[in-house]
């Protein structure tokens, strides 16, 4: 067990074997459309990297939840849901009732990670399918921001009790979020991004519980047998995913100055998305950080480079999908 542990585990930055080779090759075609199809010079701008960092940062920080969950072998459907929670949640204490950066955060955190350690629970101590598992949360939490919110998008404009508005101004730590630094030429969002990727590789590659994820995705019943507290690290591993996605609920919220219920439809389908196409496992027990690194610029970069090109949004949601079944079956003929 301890033998196939070592082979499954990626114990660096990125280790140069089959899925890493297809994953960075998928970068470099996409790269290559997109000198291709420049649009008259716009992919070679530098504002037109920067901002394909930013789009992709809040994604990006899903995948980072997300590839936990799968190397488990698992999979979180309600990411999408509770960034909306999140989002609501951090707009509402910071715009409506004023409270502090020091406060507001780590509350919206603890939301998300709540969300996730109980999705979590359902499915690891009652044995009940993750996709179910995350579905009812998905409901769930979608259903609690609307309730939080009123069904509204909570904006700037606060509602009086005569049915007025009193519009007030984005709290600070809303245009910190979304500024820019380094002469701006870098999102904060990206920085954000990086170090939420940076703490997700060191749990993975550096942490007992990163081995643990490896095994339980390997073989759960010799993981459990092999000692393994199967049970905590997972319920472990979608409260992070949950975190994660409360990261990226603020960074929309901050993004957007608002907070929308709504926000995050279909999310969870990109993030599962960037974590197959980098290459990680979708049956668990392979895969690690690096790859979804890789997988991040790679949706990042195709879905700028349509964008640039005015390639309609049905078209981009089409292309995607083949590219999903691509790197499945890819895997599969791997297998």
């Amino acid at each position: 067990m301890r033998e196939e542990l070592k082979e499954r585990n990626t114990t660096g930055f990125l280790r140069w074997d089959a899925p890493a080779t297809r994953a960075l090759a998928a970068l470099l075609l996409v790269l290559l459309l997109g000198c291709a199809f420049n649009a008259d010079g716009a992919f070679f701008k530098l504002g037109t990297h920067r901002d394909t960092l930013r789009q992709a940062s809040v994604y990006g920080i899903l995948a980072c939840g997300m590839t936990l969950v799968i190397i488990a072998a698992g999979i979180d459907l309600a990411v999408g849901s509770v960034l909306a929670l999140s989002a609501v949640c951090f707009s509402l204490w910071s715009i409506h009732w004023g409270w502090s950066p020091w406060l507001a955060i780590p509350a919206c955190l603890l939301v998300g990670a709540a969300c996730g350690g109980l999705a979590g629970a359902v499915h690891a101590v009652f044995r009940i399918q993750p996709f179910i598992a995350t579905l009812a949360m998905m409901v769930f939490a979608r259903g609690l921001a609307k309730t939080v919110s009123g069904g509204m998008k909570v904006s700037t404009a606060v509602p009086n009790p005569d049915g007025t508005f009193t519009f007030v101004s984005v709290p600070a730590i809303f245009r910190a979020i979304d500024s820019r630094i380094l002469g701006g030429n870098l999102s904060t969002v990206t920085v954000i991004f990086l170090l939420c990727w940076l703490a997700a590789w060191v749990a993975l590659t550096r942490h007992r519980w990163g081995r643990y994820l490896f095994a339980i995705g390997g073989n759960e019943e010799a993981a459990r047998l092999s000692g393994v507290p199967v049970v905590r690290a997972k319920i472990f591993a979608y409260m992070a995913s949950g975190l994660f996605a409360a990261v990226a609920g603020i960074c929309q919220a901050a993004q957007e100055q608002q907070g929308d219920p709504e926000a995050g439809m279909g999310y969870e389908l990109t993030a599962i998305a960037i974590v197959v196409i980098g290459g990680t496992n979708l049956m668990g027990g392979r895969g690690g950080m690096g790859l979804t690194l890789l997988g991040t610029l790679t949706i990042g970069y195709l879905d700028k480079i349509l964008s640039i090109n005015a390639v309609p949004e049905a078209s981009r949601l089409m292309l995607t999908g083949a590219i999903i079944i691509a790197a499945v079956l890819a895997q599969r003929r791997r297998q």
